[in-house]
């Protein structure tokens, strides 16, 4: 995808100011809406209401920034048009569903007393990528869960707390599946297979250095060291199943754009609905519930799958009677250490989820004992001036 910058030389990591500021605005964004759709998972929520609302916030709050004219743009020229919204729909999905359940409005669900709910979404702004997810138990904060929910819940915090740990400039992807292992063991549950976290980068969510949920014989990953200026979503999916999602029957609305593929379709809505893709979500992914016209949706999906013009993100899930717990933030590997820019806190969570199990592993609990937070430097100042600076050009 271009950069849509006269300048080629643009600089699109983290050592430029500006791209750094992006990534900031976009996580306060997401943090925003996934806080709203957490505080919105109530007894009888519908799911496509709770979808539809985070996509609407990301895509309001998105579209107050960035709206002037850069520096150096006279009044009579024409203003480079910088691409924000959605990056990733809203999903909701609940106990065994792994993931990427954001339904049309005749296919959706009500939430219902102890249904453990993961929500998942993300935005963009110039294309520089924040993404989220946090699980929620339905129910009063006083309602305590001791059963295997708190267990895989807490397993997959504790696991997200290792893995902020250990996205460090010179760490490997390695340590950090090594370390989702040991600390799903300690809580009797799984890491799910086909998980991973991506490197993330400018009109890219699934960039090729990953680091994998759980290795298996038919599926890893090259081992590679977390480098400066890098960015990545750290996505932690635990169950207390078998750790193997299954297809299900419930229909996909999730994809994206298989930009490497092209094909005249045949039908005329099959047509409309390729060319709405085209324009509004050349990169990254969308949900059928964004195309205008819930008919063309329908229709073009079809011929435009039977064609190998999207890649769909199917949903998956465990046996039923299994839960599946899922925590994700994004992290920016900055000079002065690795920071959080997305993710909500335990919240509720803290009191509902009343495992009685622990991270009993010495390695992961002197770990897990550290703190998050980059070590203070003496640049850290001067480095604020500037992002203060860039900040400007926010608006």
């Amino acid at each position: 995808m271009s950069d849509h910058d006269s300048d080629a030389e643009e600089v699109a990591d983290l050592s430029n100011p500006d791209v750094t500021t992006k990534y900031r605005a976009a996580g306060d964004i997401v943090n925003k809406a996934l806080q709203k759709v957490v505080d919105a998972c109530v007894i009888d929520a519908d799911i496509a209401t709770l979808c539809e609302m985070g996509d609407k916030i990301m895509e309001e709050e998105t579209g107050k920034l960035y709206n002037k004219k850069a520096k150096g743009e006279k009044e009579g020229d024409k203003a480079r048009k910088i691409e924000k919204g959605v990056a990733f729909p809203t999903c909701l999905s609940v106990n065994e569903i792994a993931g990427h359940f954001s339904p049309m409005k005749g296919e959706s669900k009500t939430l219902k007393v102890g249904d453990v709910a993961k929500i998942d979404l993300a935005c963009h702004i110039d294309g520089f990528i924040a993404a989220a997810a946090h699980t929620v138990i339905v129910g009063g904060a006083d309602d305590k869960v001791e059963d295997k929910r708190a267990d895989v819940v807490m397993a997959a915090w504790n696991a997200a707390e290792a893995a902020l740990r250990l996205v460090q400039v010179g760490n490997t992807n390695t340590s950090v599946t090594e370390a989702f292992s040991k600390i799903s063991e300690d809580y009797k549950c799984k890491p799910l297979q086909g998980v991973l976290s991506h490197q993330l980068k400018k009109h890219v969510i699934d960039g090729n250095r990953v680091i994998i949920g759980a290795e298996t014989p038919d599926e890893k990953v090259d081992e590679f060291e977390f480098g400066a200026n890098e960015v990545f979503c750290i996505d932690v999916v635990m169950s207390t199943g078998e750790g193997k999602g299954k297809e299900t029957e419930i229909r996909s609305t999730v994809f994206k754009r298989a930009v490497e593929t092209s094909y005249i379709l045949k039908t005329q809505k099959a047509r409309q609905f390729i060319s709405e893709v085209n324009k509004r979500f050349p990169a990254l992914p969308f949900t059928l519930r964004a195309i205008e016209d819930e008919q063309v949706a329908r229709v073009g999906v079809s011929e435009a799958k039977r064609h190998e013009l999207l890649d769909e993100y199917p949903i998956l899930q465990e046996k039923t009677g299994e839960v599946i717990a899922q925590f994700k933030f994004t992290v920016l590997l900055l000079p002065g250490g690795t920071k959080r820019i997305t993710g909500l806190p335990l919240g509720s969570l803290e009191k509902q989820a009343a495992s009685t199990l622990s991270v009993v592993n010495e390695d992961m609990k002197k770990l897990l004992s550290t703190s998050a937070n980059p070590k203070k430097t003496k640049k850290k100042a001067a480095k604020k001036d500037t992002e203060g600076d860039a900040k400007k050009e926010v608006d």
